[in-house]
This record gives C-alpha cells, sequence and structure tokens, in this order.
C-alpha cells in the first residue's frame, strides 16, 4: 500500500497543478511477456527524496509506486500491476515484469528533491506476431480474367497495430496496415501462372516482423475448378466433332466407292448378255 502521509501532499501538488503533461515524452516499446525498465536517470536515492510513479488511466493519474525516505511501496491494489512492478532502490527506476498489452500506456514521473523534476513514458506493448498464411483465392474463378491470372491472399489472425505487405523480390508490391485490436487482415496479390519471380508477405509491427518466404507460384495456381471443368467439357465436344467429321468423310468414301463400282458392274453384265445372243 502506498504510504498514506503522502496523500495529503498529492492532493495538494495535484491542486496546483504540478503534476502536469510534460512537453517531452519518451516512446517505449516492448514485446509481450518482456520485462522493462522506466529510468530514472538518478545515480543514487538520498534520503530526503521522494519518487513518486503514477500511470494514466482515462485521463486521471493514479498513483502506483514510490520511494520515500528510501523506503519502496508498491500499490497492491490496481489489479492490471499486482505482482508486476518493483523498484530499483538505488535510482527508482520503475520495472514491470511480464509485461502485456493491457499495461500500454502513459507513466509518468516525479522525482522531488531541492526542486521538482518531470517524465513521462508512452509504452507500447506488441503481442507476438503470426507467420502468415498464402492460400488460393478462388472466389474470382468465373471472372473472364481468370483464364490469365492467379489471386493469392495473404491472411494474418487477431492482430493489431500491424501492417501487413506484399514483395515480388525486394520490391514492395501493396500493403495495408491496421491500429484496431484484434482483428484479421487478408491482402490480395494477381499473378501470372506458372510466375517465376519471388514472392515474400510480410507482417511487422514497430518491433518485429514474420515473413512467409519464397511462395511457390506453380503449386498454388493450379487451374481453377470451373474453368478445368469447362475446359474438359471443350475438349469432349471437340473430339465429339471430329469423330462426327471423321465419320462423315469415311461415309463419304465408301458412297462414293459403292457409287464408282455400280456403272462398272451394270456394263460386265450387258457385255454377258451380248455374248450369249
Amino acid at each position: 500500500m502506498i504510504h498514506e502521509s503522502f496523500f495529503l501532499c498529492l492532493w495538494i501538488w495535484f491542486s496546483h497543478g504540478v503534476i502536469g503533461d510534460t512537453d517531452e515524452v519518451k516512446s517505449v516499446s516492448v514485446m509481450e511477456g518482456d520485462s522493462v525498465s522506466l529510468n530514472t536517470d538518478v545515480s543514487e536515492v538520498q534520503r530526503n527524496d521522494l519518487i513518486l510513479w503514477m500511470f494514466n488511466v482515462n485521463n486521471s493519474d493514479t498513483l502506483i509506486a514510490e520511494i520515500h525516505r528510501q523506503n519502496i511501496y508498491i500499490d497492491d491494489s490496481v489489479v492490471r500491476f499486482r505482482d508486476k512492478l518493483q523498484m530499483d532502490s538505488q535510482t527508482g527506476s520503475l520495472i514491470i515484469r511480464n509485461i502485456t498489452t493491457e499495461h500500454s500506456g502513459l507513466y509518468k514521473l516525479q522525482i522531488i528533491k531541492a526542486g521538482v523534476t518531470y517524465k513521462s513514458f508512452s509504452v507500447a506493448v506488441y503481442a507476438p506476431l503470426p507467420i502468415p498464411v498464402i492460400t488460393r483465392d478462388t472466389s474470382n474463378c468465373s471472372s473472364s480474367s481468370s483464364s490469365l491470372l492467379c489471386s493469392l491472399l495473404c491472411s494474418v489472425l487477431n492482430v493489431s497495430h500491424v501492417t501487413l505487405s506484399w514483395f515480388k523480390g525486394n520490391s514492395l508490391l501493396s500493403s495495408i496496415s491496421v491500429s484496431d485490436l484484434s482483428i484479421s487482415l487478408s491482402l490480395p496479390l494477381e499473378v501470372e501462372y506458372q510466375e517465376k519471380n519471388t514472392y515474400s508477405c510480410v507482417i511487422n509491427n514497430p518491433i518485429n516482423n514474420q515473413t512467409q518466404h519464397n511462395i511457390n507460384i506453380a503449386q498454388l495456381c493450379h487451374p481453377c475448378p470451373e474453368l478445368l471443368q469447362q475446359s474438359q467439357s471443350v475438349a469432349l465436344s471437340v473430339s465429339i466433332v471430329i469423330v462426327l467429321v471423321l465419320a462423315a468423310v469415311v461415309a463419304g468414301i465408301y458412297l462414293q466407292h459403292r457409287k464408282c463400282k455400280q456403272p462398272r458392274s451394270q456394263d460386265l453384265t450387258t457385255k454377258e448378255q451380248q455374248m450369249s445372243e
């Protein structure tokens, strides 16, 4: 529990606007599960020094830790910080262990010596990134261009504050960014069948990235089922037409042969009759 004798002092400081926004805010980015240290830049805390750490929630500052007369007080009543906070007794720096996304926010520091020093830290906590999943989008198989182009989707689930991008070699082709919490993203890409270039899909935030490398276009871009069925139907129709044409040609040759043979037979019969007379 925070030392009770200082609540009156704090109320006086707040009411006079001593604790307020600072001109400079230091940005700190960290991965979820890591520990982060917010440094006071104090070499050694003296007995009469007072060091206060506050966390801003809904535009209201909540005192979470302090050093008074070289004694450390951590407020365990703030649920999100329970068993998470530590203070360096020598410097007064605040340590947040096993940090999570709920610890993102604005931290304010007040160091009271002969004068008052203010610092602010904007902490951004990022969740681990998933590896993008590449799938074939068959929804455009009925389009006229689908016979020439293959549509791929690069997808990720439950992400926030990330950018999703397609690359051809080292060249950026397209990208999409999102700052919402826990949404799913998909980014399409159209390529030609039998494409030989190297493609990759990358998801990144300010401190980390994951990449799906060397995407096999030939393996993913096989003909659409509808087009395959269509081509099979066309092939069958062509085969039937060819068979019918061949049959007609054969029949024509056969009839022509019979037609040529019939007069000759009649001539032979006439000659035989004349000789018998």
